[in-house]
């Protein structure tokens, strides 16, 4: 994590800049979504899919049909090229044509297999990569964006503003809200066909390399402790929000398995034994072996997956577990 970090250009569909891709291209860089996941087109697992990751684990994990949006592009520079990206340049209107994120963050919005005319709740969206992202696939009957923080919810409407023509954030497309997520839940019940929980955590790159506001501070030890229940609170949030059958995808930038795994059996014990939701983990394993030559993912956890920092593919980490609500 201490090495250069690699980044990704998100194409963003709603610039009418000409040649972003093209120039990108020649520049060495290839969509990996595409790339990946037309050499894995047709995946076989070596293991019963239904089986689950760890056999000490006591949460099921089981197979669903999952596709891969074609309309989210990202565009990355070969393993080990470390090369920058140039700023994207406007259109007529100054909407940017690229948004440079860490590629993985990509990974728990396509996990979320966001079909045509679903409502989604992005719970913890500032500052607003993944809700971008989210709105690249133009299937978005309704984005609800969400976050806690005034100053991060305001940074989320400024690159909104500056990636999303005027006329397509009205209140109908999207609606920004400045509320604790933990609320949510109860607020708004099984009214969501997806969730999208990338929870608050220590952003481990972050805090390895810069000391300012370091959350492994002393003077923030209580707020670092306190940070697993406030993930449980917050994905137990997601889980009530979701609709029978509705996914919710769990995501943290952290390598803690205090703040991964823990939390989501926790958060799943907490959902059936206080509110009589079931939820069933989704076997993610098909998805990390498509995309396992762009990123280095670690090896079997107990529920969930995550991208490991690596030398020749320096992303994440990013830990994402997908969830299903059955009742």
């Amino acid at each position: 994590m201490l090495c250069e970090q690699k980044y990704g250009a998100l194409i963003n569909s709603f610039s009418s800049a000409s040649g972003e891709i093209t120039d990108l291209e020649a520049e060495g860089c290839r969509d990996f979504i595409t790339i990946d996941c037309s050499r894995n087109e047709v995946h076989k697992s070596s293991q019963d899919p239904t089986t689950p990751h760890n056999d000490s684990s006591d949460v099921e994990s089981a197979p669903l049909q999952t596709s891969i949006t074609p309309d989210i592009k990202c565009l990355v520079f070969p393993r080990g090229d470390i090369s920058r990206f140039k700023p994207a340049r406007p259109d007529s209107s100054g909407i940017l044509g690229y948004y440079l994120l860490d590629a993985a963050s990509v990974l728990p919005v396509l996990a979320l297999d966001v079909r045509p005319g679903q409502t989604v709740l992005d719970l913890c969206a500032a500052p607003g990569g993944k809700t971008l992202a989210l709105l690249q696939a133009h299937s978005v009957n309704h984005l609800w964006a969400n976050d806690l923080s005034v100053s991060r919810t305001g940074r989320l409407r400024k690159i909104l503003q500056s990636y999303v023509p005027k006329e397509c954030l009205d209140e109908e497309n999207i609606h920004i809200t400045c509320i604790d997520g933990r609320e949510l839940g109860m607020r708004e019940e099984k009214s969501f066909d997806r969730v999208l929980v990338d929870v608050p955590c220590t952003t481990d790159r972050h805090s390895a390399v810069v000391e300012e506001n370091n959350i492994f501070k002393r003077s923030r030890t209580k707020e670092r402790q306190k940070l697993p229940l406030l993930q449980i609170q917050l994905l137990v949030a997601g889980i009530q929000a979701a609709r029978q059958g509705g996914l919710i995808v769990y995501s943290t930038c952290s390598l803690s398995q205090l703040q991964n795994e823990c939390v989501v059996q926790q958060a799943i014990s907490v959902a059936q034994e206080e509110l009589g939701i079931t939820v069933q983990v989704q076997d993610l394993r098909w998805f990390t072996q498509r995309f396992s030559d762009t990123f280095h993912f670690a090896p079997q956890l107990s529920v969930g997956e995550l991208v490991l920092p690596h030398l020749c593919a320096n992303f994440g980490p990013i830990y994402m577990c997908k969830l299903q609500r059955m009742n």
